[in-house]
């Protein structure tokens, strides 16, 4: 069993605001993948599994992390301004790809299609690098992650 993993995740989302069947699904679908496999390790931890919970505090992405017990077992936080950019530009891409793939030509839907994965790429590589020296996750893991930030900044 891989000690360094998460076999428990939340979002802390205290507005209640309702989102729409898409967001809804893409929130489920990355919380299972997510906890169906990934790497997650803790700076200075000697192990897990761990929960963890996701939410926003005075523009700052929190990261609470538990063992599996419920005890509290660290806390990171990070600045959401360096990834306002590229979640704008992921959520504006995202939308001309639902557009299109009611109205659009193939070419079109992959492009558009092409370019959001990219944007999501680059939204991932972004979510490692700020957690050096914190947490250390794989790349589908900060993949998940980045896709579960995206839903969290949809409440602001």
């Amino acid at each position: 069993m891989n000690q360094y993993r998460l076999t428990g995740i939340l979002l802390d989302e205290t507005s209640g605001v309702s989102r729409s069947k898409q967001v809804e699904q893409e929130r489920e679908v990355a919380i299972s993948d997510l906890l169906e496999k990934n790497f997650f390790r803790l700076k200075a931890s000697p192990g897990g599994p761990y929960h963890l919970t996701l939410g926003v505090e005075e523009g700052r992405l929190v990261l609470d992390v538990a063992l599996e017990n419920g005890a509290p077992h660290g806390r990171v936080m990070l600045s959401l301004t360096p990834f306002r950019g590229v979640i704008r530009d992921y959520f504006l891409i995202c939308d001309n790809y639902y557009k299109a793939i009611r109205t659009s030509p193939p070419q079109q839907i992959e492009a558009l299609d092409m370019g959001r994965r990219a944007l999501h790429d680059e939204g991932s590589t972004l979510l490692k690098k700020r957690l050096e020296g914190k947490i250390e996750t794989d790349f589908d893991t900060a993949r998940r992650l980045f896709t579960l930030i995206c839903v969290m900044h949809l409440k602001g």
